[in-house]
């Protein structure tokens, strides 16, 4: 089964966005929600988590499965979007109107990740 080149697109955003995880740490530890426990370990497991899936999405046999896992990723991480858009000091200086556009722009990517399903 051929994959379609979009899905390396997708594997290489999330696969680089996984990375910067464990690269700059403190921009993910600013806009993690202080009511979620252990946001060190929190930033870890979903920085890891991405790498893995933007790596799964390359293999035709599990690409599936990690579409998937990247529509479950993108539901989990919701609420720092709440919590930047709410709170001034993770919005990390961008404007309330872009903080607000993020929120559907997670609409966008669980379509697109869906298309692989």
């Amino acid at each position: 089964m051929n994959l379609p080149w979009h899905i390396y697109v997708m594997a290489f955003v999330y696969f680089i966005a996984g990375l910067n995880h464990f690269r700059n740490p403190r921009l993910y530890l600013k806009i993690i929600p202080p009511s979620f426990p252990n946001p060190k370990l929190l930033n870890y497991v979903s920085g890891l988590a991405e790498i893995i899936l933007g790596i799964a999405l390359c293999i035709p046999e599990l690409s599936s499965y990690a579409a998937w896992g990247v529509i479950a990723l993108l539901i989990a991480v919701f609420p720092t979007h709440l919590y930047m858009y709410f709170d001034e000091k993770a919005r990390m200086g961008l404007p309330k109107w872009v903080l607000l556009l993020r929120m559907p722009l997670q609409l966008v990517l669980i379509f697109w990740a869906y298309q692989y399903t």
